[in-house]
């Protein structure tokens, strides 16, 4: 079914892990699919030719959302490419995973550049250059609803972005747009795997209430719904997609 039909997504992140299987979804449902990545083009190029080789429409633009002007300008050539934006999904992000005494300024600086004010830089556009009646979807942590060592700085960032949804839900609602966050669990990506042995897996996977790590299909699917119009109800609001692990 192509429930998103004569749709554009901006998708930033989408070279890889969860953001590049969200892309191919929504292509799927019918979206025509921005891919955004900010270094791996490689990879970027990769995901746009599997969309357009099973049918669907992708055009992949290169954007730091820790930037101003490559914000605009990944805006700009979106509409000049399709017409007009419908969905933003905001799931780039970093993670620095550090105890607060370790955690330098640098660290800091980056983890809030991307994750918060690369969220921030992307609503501020959307508030004024989304369609009418189209969804924002932000991608928050289930972290935020634990206290784990080494996740405070990346906590942090989480919790801002949930309130930075509240807030832009309310400022949005008159023009129809809704503004959600989801908190992913552990999901099984090529990221999430790095560094962690079979144990922490099994640990982890231990944690949730379903008893195993999420799929990236997990996420895309309550994305999927949210910028649907099934959701047209739902908006300022925090999905926790995690087989209940918190």
């Amino acid at each position: 079914m192509q429930s998103l039909h004569n749709k554009v997504a901006i998708v930033t992140g989408s070279s890889r892990g969860i953001g590049a299987h969200l892309a191919k979804v929504l292509a799927k449902a019918g979206a025509s699919v921005i891919v955004n990545y900010a270094g791996n083009r490689r990879a970027a190029d990769q995901v746009a030719a599997e969309i357009q080789s099973e049918g669907g429409e992708a055009f992949v633009l290169r954007a730091d959302i820790s930037k101003v002007s490559e914000v605009k300008a990944m805006f700009d050539t979106a509409i000049a490419k399709f017409g007009k934006i419908d969905i933003l999904v905001n799931n780039a992000g970093v993670i620095v995973y550090k105890r607060i005494q370790d955690t330098t300024e640098e660290d800091f600086d980056r983890i809030f550049s991307v994750n918060v004010k690369g969220t921030f830089n992307t609503l501020r556009e959307a508030a004024t250059r989304l369609e009418d009646g189209g969804r924002i979807v932000n991608f928050s942590s289930s972290v935020t609803r634990l206290m784990l060592p080494a996740y405070g700085a990346y906590s942090a960032t989480k919790g801002a972005v949930e309130q930075l949804t509240r807030i832009m839900a309310k400022e949005a609602g008159p023009r129809r747009i809704t503004v959600n966050s989801i908190s992913p669990g552990p999901t099984h990506t090529e990221l999430f795997h790095e560094g962690k042995s079979e144990d922490d897996i099994k640990r982890l996977s231990a944690m949730a209430a379903l008893g195993r790590i999420g799929e990236p299909d997990d996420i895309a699917r309550v994305v999927l719904f949210l910028v649907s119009e099934e959701a047209a109800w739902v908006t300022g609001q925090n999905l926790g997609v995690n087989g209940g692990f918190a």
